[in-house]
């Protein structure tokens, strides 16, 4: 009798589970219509001039057949992620080398630590009068604002992660006697991997949001560039469909971010599961 129980017990334990499932893939679903139909409530209301779903659409169409300063809608979607890009490899290289550096070493980090402070608190963006005076509008500022905006998650989280190794970890690695730099590299880098890799994720949504806004600020090219021509002439359609662009790209930085993280660093799935 206790069998049979236990049995009926565990199937509905899993026609709960797949109930949870189906609602949880649901429930995204659910999201994006509420937000179409504010949408269209919002763009029916003729007391505002909010662009409905198919005035987007036209300009989409639109923006295909007749390009903005020679250059298709992907094609300024690639000019940004492509400034991202360079600024995210840089950002990571120098940021994570630099956390390790102040995380590890007590007297660099009562050196530097201070400098890094003082500059972490000024907004990436404070920078743009400065780099625009000093190297002008081309493509470099650009890319420095970014890397300026997304270096400062990446050395946050790799101080914070090195500053606090599991001393379990170092007391493995002085029993099988190993040097200062096998202490660095086999034990006390692994164990801060996670910290190091929540900054990695979050440069990358800090880098996207930056770089918008140094393309707003001037520019020829990218999805930012593209607000400010539909906000300078009107064309609010224009805007709305780049900040849809927004929207998904972030999205899919995130997701990609997501994964990359699943595969570096697969014990983090398993304490989340």
């Amino acid at each position: 009798m206790s069998k049979k129980s236990a049995g009926v017990t565990l199937s509905k334990s899993e026609q709960q589970e797949r109930v949870r499932r189906t609602v949880y893939k649901i429930l995204p679903v659910i999201s994006i219509l509420l937000l179409l139909t504010l949408w269209v409530v919002a763009s029916g209301n003729d007391s505002t001039s909010f662009p409905s779903p198919m005035a987007v659409y036209d300009r989409f169409l639109k923006f295909m057949q007749k390009p903005i300063q020679k250059l298709s809608l992907w094609q300024h979607i690639l000019a940004s992620l492509g400034r991202v890009l360079v600024a995210l490899i840089a950002s990571w290289v120098l940021g994570i080398s630099f956390g390790i550096l102040i995380g590890w070493n007590k007297k660099a980090n009562a050196l530097l630590g201070p400098i890094f402070t003082a500059f972490r608190v000024v907004p990436p963006l404070a920078w743009i009068p400065l780099i625009t005076i000093w190297f002008g509008t081309g493509e470099f500022p650009k890319i420095l604002v970014v890397f300026i905006g997304a270096v400062m998650p990446v050395v946050v989280n790799t101080q914070a992660g090195m500053s606090n190794v599991d001393q379990q970890y170092l007391d493995v690695g002085r029993i099988f006697n190993a040097d200062k730099w096998q202490m660095l590299l086999d034990f006390a880098i692994p164990s801060a991997l996670d910290a190091i890799f929540a900054g990695v994720r979050t440069s990358a949504s800090a880098a996207w949001m930056v770089v918008l806004a140094a393309e707003m600020l001037g520019g020829k090219s990218g999805v930012g560039f593209l607000i400010t021509r539909g906000m300078d002439s009107g064309d609010l359609p224009l805007v709305l469909l780049s900040m849809i662009c927004i929207g998904i790209i972030g999205a899919i930085l995130a997701i990609a971010m997501q994964l990359i993280e699943r595969w570096v660093c697969p014990w983090t799935v398993r304490k989340s599961s």
